[in-house]
């Protein structure tokens, strides 16, 4: 497992995205998909994922794979103390 999970609902518009990709171009993270995270208020209008717990969401899948990106850069500075 890595020091960041990324979370996505297999009911998500995210789950079409070959998100696997992520774990090849930052190999301390893991992705899990799982069949509900219990938000499916968010999972209906949203492409989203959870990222180390936090919600990461944006209105098209291409800007919410940035920001998970984004966000995954963040939680590496804070893990490595960069």
């Amino acid at each position: 497992m890595g020091i960041v999970v990324v979370e996505v609902c297999d009911s998500n518009l995210l789950s079409a995205l070959d998100l696997e990709q992520l774990e090849e171009e930052f190999p301390e993270i893991a992705v899990l998909r799982l069949d509900c995270l219990n938000l499916c208020g968010l999972c209906k209008i949203r492409p989203y994922a959870m990222v180390n717990g936090k919600k990461v969401f944006a209105k098209t899948t291409e800007e919410c794979l940035a920001q998970i990106k984004e966000t995954i850069r963040q939680e590496l500075e804070a893990f490595h103390g960069i």
